[in-house]
C-alpha cells in the first residue's frame, strides 16, 4: 500500500506546455457536463402522497420504527434505501470524474423558495414556502401537501436518514449530558433548563465516495544516543538521530464521508457555537431512504447552500488527512516522528449525494454574554453533545481548592525529607 522510504520526490512531469492557442482555446470551452444520478422518487407527484393501502394524505413518520404512518388505518410503510435503489455501495474503486447526484447538483441564486401547488383533491391553488417547510395543507379540503421535485434552491436532496430516537428518548439523554456538568452549571442555566423544549430538525450533508491516491514527502528521525547535561540548577536532556528522507504513496477509497451542506455550520473559527453539530457524527448514512417529503412532518430542516464545486477544497482536505493515516503504519522504525513537508492528492473520481440527517437539537441563550449554547443528539445513535454555560466563581473556587491541596502536599513532603 505505502512505498518504501527514499530520496523527497517531486509530483511526475506529464508533458510540454501547451501552446498559447491551446491555452486560450481551453479556457474559452465549456466545462463537460459530469455524470449524474437520477434520484427523484418518480412514486410521488408533487402535492398529494397518499397512504397505499387508504388514499389518506394524513402522514408522518413513526420515529420508534423509522416507517410512515397512516393516521387514518394505521398502515405502515417505508421508502427504499438509496444504497440498493441508486447502488451508491457500488463501484467506488472505479469512479472516474465527478458524479453528481440530481439533489446536489448546483443552487440557483434566482431560484424562487416559494411554490405553488394545485391541490388535486379540490382544485385550490396553496403556496408552499420551501425556505420555511415542504409541507402544507390545502385549506379548503385539509389535504396534506408535499414538495417532492427538486428544485434548485437546495431545499430537496437526494436522500433522507429519518429519525430513530424518540423526543422521549431525547429528552433523557440531554437531561442526563446536563446532569454531568450540573456541578459548575450556570445557577440560571439550572434554574431554566426545560429539556422538554428539544426540536427535531433535519439537516444537510453531502455524502461522498472517492476514490484517490496521495503522496506525501518529509523527513524522518531515528534516535541514536540520548544523554543529559547539568546547566546549573537545571537537567538538560540532549538527543541525537540520523535524518532520513521519507517519501509514502497510498491509493485508497473512502466511503460515506460526510461533510456539511450548510455554511453556517461550517464555520469552525470560534465564532459559532452551532457546529457543536460535527461532534455527534457518524451517522449511520448506509439507512437512508428515497426523498418523501412526509419524513419531515412534525419537524423542521434547513437548505443546504453549499455547492460541490465549492466543497472541493474539503474533500481533499480530508482525503490527505485519511491518506496521512493510512501511511502512518509504515512510520514505525522513526521513533522521533516524521515531519511531512510536502504532500498531493489526486481525486481519481467521486460521487456526490445530499442527504437530510436528523438532529434533536436543545438551545439555551446565555442573557449575560449573548452566547448561545447548543446540545444536540443524534438521532441515530442517541451519541449526545453539547455546551452549557458554567459559572465562573464556581471554577475560580475548585482551582484554588485543587491548588491549596497541591501545595500542602507538596510542602508536607519537603518537610518529611528533610
Amino acid at each position: 500500500m505505502a512505498e518504501e522510504s527514499g530520496d523527497p520526490q517531486q509530483p511526475t512531469f506529464d508533458g510540454p506546455p501547451l501552446s498559447l492557442e491551446e491555452e486560450l482555446a481551453a479556457a474559452k470551452a465549456e466545462p463537460e457536463a459530469g455524470p449524474s444520478i437520477e434520484t427523484v422518487n418518480e412514486s410521488l407527484k408533487d402535492g398529494l402522497n397518499r397512504c397505499p393501502k387508504c388514499g389518506s394524505t394524513d402522514v408522518k413518520l413513526r420515529g420508534s420504527t423509522g416507517n410512515l404512518v397512516c393516521l387514518f388505518c394505521r398502515n405502515e410503510w417505508h421508502e427504499a434505501r438509496v444504497e440498493e435503489e441508486f447502488g451508491l455501495g457500488e463501484g467506488i474503486d472505479t469512479l472516474e470524474g465527478t458524479v453528481i447526484a440530481s439533489g446536489a447538483e448546483e443552487i440557483l441564486a434566482d431560484a424562487a423558495d416559494v411554490l405553488t401547488f394545485k391541490c388535486e383533491s379540490c382544485g385550490a391553488e396553496v403556496v408552499v414556502d420551501t425556505a420555511h417547510a415542504l409541507n402544507a395543507r390545502c385549506h379548503w379540503c385539509r389535504h396534506t401537501l408535499n414538495v417532492n421535485q427538486q428544485i434548485p434552491n437546495g431545499a430537496v436532496p437526494d436522500a433522507v436518514l429519518p429519525f430513530k430516537l424518540t423526543k422521549d428518548q431525547a429528552v433523557e439523554a440531554i437531561r442526563g449530558f446536563a446532569s454531568k456538568r450540573r456541578l459548575f452549571a450556570h445557577r440560571q442555566f439550572k434554574k431554566e433548563f426545560v429539556p422538554e423544549n428539544v426540536l427535531g430538525v433535519y439537516l444537510p450533508y453531502l455524502v461522498i465516495d472517492a476514490r484517490a491516491e496521495s503522496q506525501y514527502w518529509g523527513r524522518g528521525e531515528v534516535q541514536t544516543r540520548r544523554w543529559t547535561e547539568k546547566q546549573g540548577d537545571n537537567t538538560v536532556t540532549y538527543y541525537a538521530a540520523d535524518v532520513y528522507q521519507v517519501s509514502r504513496q497510498v491509493n485508497f477509497t473512502v466511503d460515506d464521508l460526510t461533510v456539511e451542506g450548510a455554511s453556517e455550520r461550517a464555520d469552525f473559527s470560534g465564532a459559532k457555537t452551532n457546529n457543536i453539530i460535527n461532534t455527534i457524527l457518524p451517522f449511520d448514512t448506509k439507512n437512508a431512504v428515497k426523498w418523501n417529503a412526509n419524513y419531515l412532518v412534525g419537524f423542521t430542516s434547513e437548505k443546504r447552500d453549499r455547492n460541490v464545486e465549492g466543497l472541493q477544497p474539503v474533500l481533499e482536505d480530508q482525503l490527505l488527512s485519511i491518506g496521512r493515516s493510512q501511511v502512518s503504519g509504515s512510520l514505525g522504525k522513526f521513533d522521533r516522528g516524521v515531519r511531512w513537508e510536502q504532500e498531493k492528492v489526486d481525486v481519481g473520481g467521486s460521487r456526490w449525494v445530499s442527504m437530510y440527517l436528523p438532529v434533536w437539537l436543545y438551545s439555551y441563550q446565555q442573557e449575560s454574554n449573548g452566547i448561545l449554547h447548543y446540545i444536540a443528539v443524534n438521532a441515530r445513535t442517541g451519541e449526545t453533545m453539547g455546551s452549557i454555560p458554567v459559572s465562573q466563581p464556581k471554577l475560580l473556587l475548585a482551582a484554588f481548592t485543587v491548588g491549596t491541596f497541591l501545595e500542602g502536599i507538596a510542602g508536607a513532603f519537603l518537610v518529611a525529607t528533610a
